[in-house]
């Protein structure tokens, strides 16, 4: 089954992981893609939490990745891993996701989500669906670039009058990026209707605002994993 991890529960809770598919930033040539370690801390947390994991991407299939540092913990037990190893290597396409399937939906950064998460329609009617359907709904540093499409059946954007955080505009600035990224993710959340929340750069710094989780950037990942499973804990199951 692709994007999927056999051998967990029946009827444990489940959290999907969203990756980008672009793995080209822009028209530079150079390679971008999901962030490694948002990938692994955020499976490593909600799996340690009894949760399923599984994975998805705008495309399916693998998805491309950025800053894989084999001597991080994470990372290695990410890849150590037989199950997940299998379901990064055949992610379900975002289209063929059951949104209300899972209590979680993490959405994962790297520079890479900018150019196709905001745009991707599947991805905004999961995020809608899922969120009206009592998931958490969860992301981290570029990953809430996917709430830019997403609207709810109101017609209001998900992050409309919502306290949110992201990868700021100043480590934008500090990591050389501002002129190859096509926007400004924390201008663009405002002009959403979003309230922007940050902390220093580099800082950890998670937001929570009812179902909706989020966090500045990588050093924010666990937090934002554990903030979503505190939140999912107290719903429903």
């Amino acid at each position: 089954m692709t994007g999927r991890v056999p051998g967990r529960p029946a009827g444990s809770r489940t959290a999907l992981l969203v990756l980008t598919s672009n793995g080209v930033l822009g028209d530079t040539g150079r390679s971008t893609g999901a962030y490694a370690s948002e990938v692994a801390e955020s499976w490593r947390t909600f799996a340690s939490a009894g949760y399923r994991v599984e994975v998805a991407s705008i495309q399916g299939g693998r998805p491309p990745l950025e800053a894989v540092d084999t001597g991080d913990p994470a990372q290695q037990a990410l890849f150590a891993d037989e199950a997940m190893t299998a379901a990064l290597a055949s992610t379900l396409p975002v289209r063929e996701v059951d949104p209300t399937a899972y209590q979680i939906v993490f959405t994962a950064g790297g520079h890479g989500a900018i150019w196709d998460l905001p745009y991707d329609e599947a991805l905004a009617a999961l995020l809608r669906d899922a969120y009206e359907n009592d998931a958490v709904i969860a992301a981290v540093c570029h990953g809430p670039a996917a709430f830019l499409g997403t609207r709810l059946s109101n017609g209001e954007y998900l992050v409309a009058g919502r306290n949110v955080a992201c990868f700021t505009n100043d480590e934008e600035r500090a990591v050389g990026m501002t002129s190859v990224v096509p926007f400004l993710l924390a201008d663009e959340l405002v002009e959403r209707g979003a309230k922007h929340d940050a902390a220093g750069p580099f800082l950890p710094h998670v937001v929570v605002d009812g179902r909706l989780v989020t966090g500045q950037n990588p050093a924010s990942t666990e937090l934002v994993a554990e903030q979503a499973i505190a939140v999912a804990t107290a719903s429903p199951a």
